[in-house]
């Protein structure tokens, strides 16, 4: 097998087959069918969510093997899908309502953004306008840097490190709710956002350092 398909097996496994497998053996209350498809579809999205610290500049072993231009493009195409996928996901709670008696779906949805007594529902609000804040400003990072006169390098910390604040609060909303997460996928999230951010974080030093030289 090749470098290649090495790095994309590894991917899959990794950021989508463990994932599943976590919460197919997990010790969590099982569902309707519809619930349990909505649930994987979180755990996958926030999972790909992840997998972003590591098909950026960061990770330098998938860099060399790649093209920088073709990883970007990759991690273009799961941002969009994760941010839509997160942006709905207060909507896609109360979806199955539709299909059951008792409260209504905009009743159900309601009660859950005015419900301020939970630590868990207050960091899911976080990171949701965190996210929303997240695919503005990449949207329209050309027009910030322009408008504001800052050098790209200045608007990918920034990006960077509304990621890694998001990426914080929605691992704690979903470890603190418990609905998805055992101790065993709350260990998986913990340990591949902080090998992410580790990643991040080396690149940002290694900038200051080639900086502080150039300037020495």
């Amino acid at each position: 097998m090749d470098i290649k398909r090495y790095n994309l097996a590894t991917g899959i496994a990794v950021f989508i087959a463990m994932p599943i497998l976590f919460y197919g053996f997990g010790d969590v209350p099982r569902r309707s069918l519809l619930k349990e498809a909505l649930t994987v579809f979180t755990l996958l999205s926030f999972s790909l969510m992840l997998a972003q610290f590591f098909l950026a500049r960061s990770n330098e072993n998938v860099i060399r093997q790649y093209r920088l231009k073709h990883v970007l493009q990759v991690h273009k195409v799961i941002a969009y899908f994760v941010l839509t996928a997160f942006l709905v996901h207060p909507f896609l709670i109360v979806v199955p309502r539709y299909f059951e008696a008792g409260v209504a779906p905009l009743d159900a949805l309601t009660t859950l953004l005015t419900t301020f007594d939970s630590l868990g529902v207050l960091l899911g609000m976080v990171a949701w306008c965190l996210l929303l804040i997240l695919g503005v400003t990449a949207m329209f990072r050309f027009k910030l840097v322009g408008m504001l006169g800052i050098r790209y390098i200045t608007w990918r910390k920034f990006h960077g490190f509304l990621v890694t604040a998001f990426i914080f609060i929605a691992a704690w909303h979903a470890i603190e709710l418990g609905r998805h997460t055992d101790e065993f996928m709350s260990a998986f999230i913990v340990l591949v956002a902080v090998a992410g951010i580790g990643l991040l974080l080396k690149m940002y030093l290694s900038e200051y350092l080639r900086s502080r030289e150039q300037r020495q």
